[in-house]
């Protein structure tokens, strides 16, 4: 296996560079960055008050096309309240992957709501329609005020939140579909796929609402941070109030019409996130670039890549390879890490962690097969010689 593992190796070295450690996914800070950040500082207003606030959901609108953004803390802060946005309550029950970071699986376990894990496709690393179909055919039924209803539990499916794996788009126009069918909101986790396209149609507008992530680790960083996003203006503007601790408006008084959460993004936060926003087509070129010499040079030593699918556009947040089997998988992480390349496996199953093996589950063979197989490499910005 070695001599493979050094091929792999010495792709990712032509890319990046024959010296030092080379990082999974470093930030790039390439534009107005300081600029903003002083400014910030010497308005006083570093908190979640703030031009740069503004400023930071005015660019998202504008980037994803979407009518309105609400900045939040972080992204799990922010997939959290959509969920409670699209009326989800404790003991409903959700939709979801088995194959996703936690923060999916934590913010509906936030609720008191119960996630449901659904299978992937294999192509797409996201939720599958086909399983999903087979599912809501399967195990629920509707009830005569429309709901969908868990023939197993009894419990209301109140919501789907499929993710965007890496920054590849789902199959999310038939999710979308399938859900409507079923009365069921579907809540887009956009958490890596900023810059990220199906049909010409930014990912996030075709749920009702959706949740992108701004941690240190993403296509564009604030350090933490994250955004809503919807078309609706009333979940919008009680999006802003809840965020906002449910503070009724007033020159002086503090008075909370009901419980509220402090989700809102530090302006000093946001001031970054603004330089960072301004360098987003540049970034997002900078890892095409990447990823299609990654999808060349595997393809001539046989190492299947993971690319995206016709009619969508990713943003290639991080590129995956796909080895054989979990033996191969783990010597190589090893192997890659230690000669100072660092590589990572997909996440472990939701359904395998102690908060959520209790939860119920369809079949999850291509996640099975993904989790076993699935290497995150290097995919920052490389900057010019």
């Amino acid at each position: 296996m070695i001599p493979n593992f050094e091929k792999i190796v010495s792709i990712v070295r032509e890319r990046y560079g024959n010296d030092g450690f080379i990082p999974l996914h470093a930030p790039y800070f390439g534009g107005n960055e300081k600029k903003y950040l002083n400014a910030c500082i010497d308005s006083t207003f570093v908190s979640s008050v703030g031009a740069f606030v503004t400023k930071f959901e005015e660019e998202m609108c504008r980037i994803t096309g979407a009518k309105y953004a609400i900045a939040t803390v972080n992204g799990t802060a922010a997939l959290h309240m959509s969920l409670i946005l699209a009326g989800v309550e404790r003991d409903d029950e959700v939709l979801s992957q088995a194959l996703t970071f936690v923060a999916t699986a934590n913010a509906i376990a936030y609720i008191g709501a119960k996630p449901i894990f659904i299978d992937v496709d294999k192509d797409t690393l996201g939720l599958s329609p086909e399983k999903l179909v087979n599912f809501l055919e399967t195990e629920t039924e509707m009830d005569s005020d429309g709901n969908c209803i868990n023939k197993k539990t009894k419990r209301k499916i109140k919501a789907c939140v499929p993710m965007h794996t890496f920054g590849f788009v789902a199959r999310i126009e038939e999710i979308v579909a399938i859900c409507d069918r079923y009365g069921i909101l579907v809540v887009e986790d956009t958490a890596e796929s900023l810059g990220s396209y199906c049909n010409g149609i930014h990912t996030g507008n075709f749920g009702k609402i959706a949740a992108f992530s701004f941690n240190g680790n993403k296509t564009v960083t604030c350090g933490g941070g994250g955004a809503i996003i919807t078309n609706d203006e009333i979940i919008a503007k009680r999006a802003k109030h809840l965020t906002t601790t449910a503070k009724v408006p007033h020159a002086w008084e503090f008075f909370h019409d009901e419980v509220g959460y402090n989700y809102r993004m530090p302006n000093i936060n946001a001031a970054l996130a603004c330089a960072q926003l301004e360098l987003l087509p540049e970034i997002l070129a900078n890892k095409r670039t990447t990823s299609e010499f990654y999808k060349k040079s595997f393809q001539e030593i046989g190492i299947p890549f993971v690319t995206e699918l016709e009619n969508t556009r990713a943003n290639y947040w991080l590129n995956a390879i796909i080895l054989s089997d979990k033996t191969e998988r783990d010597h190589f992480l090893k192997y890659s890490n230690e000669v100072g390349v660092m590589t990572r496996p997909i996440w472990t199953l939701m359904n395998k962690l102690p908060a959520f093996e209790l939860a119920q589950c369809a079949n999850l063979d291509n996640s099975l097969f993904l989790e076993d197989r699935i290497v995150n490499i290097p995919s920052s910005f490389k900057p010019k010689s």
